[in-house]
């Protein structure tokens, strides 16, 4: 079996093993609710990620450079990085909610990489000048998995928006103002004064859901944010060494700039307690939207320094 065939063959093998956890991993969360079945689904997911760790390792031994060269290798690396984060909360966290979340977003990632980028792309090509440097491999490596956890970061604030406005409905019909303010705060420990605000066990629940997403959003941004700082300036460094300055305001160091300040931002509030729990979290669900224009939009327009990330480069 030669090196393409052997690519290809684990990249198809990790995607038909995507829909399968997929299918795993949401039938668990609504109907069987079972503790082996959701270890089974860490075990797939451990599996799906050693295929794309070897899909990866394959093409950089026949290719001779680390492969993040162009879109097609970056994304077979971002849903390798969202794979090995989600692994490593679940086994921390033991809470299936992650995978149910992540899982859909890596099969969406590889549903792209493998029915719509062209076959050009997928074939390995030699290097762009631009690209011969060792800081090919420190940058992009930073900033893929810099994407990678404030994603799943902003995808549990996202969950935890879905479930407080849900939250909101289904308090007995209990429209107080202070219960509200109560529920929304950073502060819900103060389990006592909840259970007589709400009186059910669901609702102490749901309350415990929350602050678990709370805090794990705000734990893994805080892990995001600082890689995202180091990608900048090793970036802008490489920058200087190749083009003979550190920034020039191209279209992808724009936007990975403006990535930075929605989650300085996000980090600013939930540090702030006069702020109460939506804010940040609707901050960090921008801030999805913002990763994704600035690791895919830019790609798309095809324009700046950054060029050679696009299609068919």
């Amino acid at each position: 079996m030669n090196a393409n065939l052997l690519e290809k063959t684990l990249t198809n093998t990790s995607f038909a093993l995507l829909l399968i956890g997929l299918i795993i991993y949401w039938s668990n969360l609504i109907i069987t609710k079972n503790k082996r079945i959701n270890q089974l689904s860490i075990s797939l997911t451990a599996l799906i990620n050693i295929m794309l760790a070897l899909s990866l390792i394959t093409r950089w031994i026949y290719s001779k450079y680390f492969p993040l060269s162009n879109l097609y290798e970056s994304m077979i690396f971002l849903a390798w990085s969202i794979t090995l984060i989600q692994i490593i909360i679940e086994n921390k966290t033991k809470n299936k909610l992650i995978g149910a979340i992540t899982m859909p977003m890596v099969l969406s990632i590889m549903t792209f990489t493998n029915l719509s980028l062209p076959n050009e792309i997928k074939i390995a090509s030699p290097l762009v000048p631009a690209l011969r440097s060792n800081w090919l491999m420190m940058h992009v490596t930073v900033m893929i998995i810099s994407y990678a956890t404030l994603i799943i970061g902003s995808l549990l604030s996202i969950l935890f928006l879905i479930i407080s406005n849900k939250k909101i409905v289904n308090i007995q019909g209990n429209s107080n103002n202070n219960l509200k303010k109560v529920f929304f705060k950073y502060e819900l420990n103060d389990k006592q004064q909840l259970l007589r605000s709400l009186n059910t066990k669901n609702s102490l629940s749901r309350i415990n859901l929350m602050q678990l997403l709370d805090n794990l959003s705000y734990r893994i941004i805080g892990l995001g944010f600082p890689l995202l700082t180091i990608g900048i300036i090793s970036g802008a460094v490489w920058a200087n060494d190749a083009w003979g300055t550190y920034w020039s305001w191209d279209p992808k160091e724009t936007w990975a700039l403006i990535t930075w300040i929605i989650f300085a931002i996000y980090l600013h509030s939930r540090l702030n307690k006069q702020i109460n729990g939506k804010t940040p979290a609707i901050i960090a669900s921008l801030g999805f939207i913002v990763i994704w224009i600035c690791y895919l939009g830019v790609n798309f327009l095809g324009k700046g320094l950054h060029s050679y990330g696009w299609l068919l480069s």
